[in-house]
């Protein structure tokens, strides 16, 4: 599982920085309008700081601390800048994961969600699974906006 869960990792967090890479105009990443709260570069920061908190700070213990709102409230950082934060969390992923014993992948979780305790690997499931939503979501705006 943990070679598995390393590669999808790995693609989805490459996958993103490409995502960010293909807009024609950088100014493009931060629009939003009508019903579309979030944009895409406020999309990409909460991808980084989500996987940043779960895997580098409680399963990894690296120090990291998160600053939610700030994902959502920082504007026009320039694409160079957010390809460095994309490459550090996949780092990040890859080595806190590389570290992590079989056997703890199906530990609990050290950190409660939603008010519950899961398993680990459920958790790395969940993330996965969170990543690719809102990468979902950066492409579609792309697309959208660089017809």
């Amino acid at each position: 599982m943990k070679s598995a869960l390393i590669e999808i990792f790995s693609r989805d967090i490459l996958k993103l920085k490409d995502e960010i890479n293909c807009y024609k105009d950088e100014k493009n990443l931060w629009i939003t309008g009508g019903s579309i709260s979030n944009s895409a570069g406020n999309l990409c920061l909460h991808l980084i700081g989500n996987l940043n908190h779960f895997v580098g700070a409680v399963l990894g213990k690296n120090g990291y601390t998160r600053e939610r709102d700030k994902e959502f409230s920082e504007k026009n950082i320039p694409v160079a800048k957010l390809n460095e934060m994309i490459l550090n969390v996949k780092d990040v992923v890859v080595t806190t994961l590389n570290s992590m014993p079989e056997k703890e992948f199906e530990s609990d979780f050290p950190e409660m969600k939603h008010e519950k305790f899961l398993k680990t690997d459920f958790m790395l499931f969940h993330l996965l699974a969170h990543f690719s939503y809102h990468l979902g979501q950066i492409n579609y705006h792309r697309r959208l906006l660089d017809k």
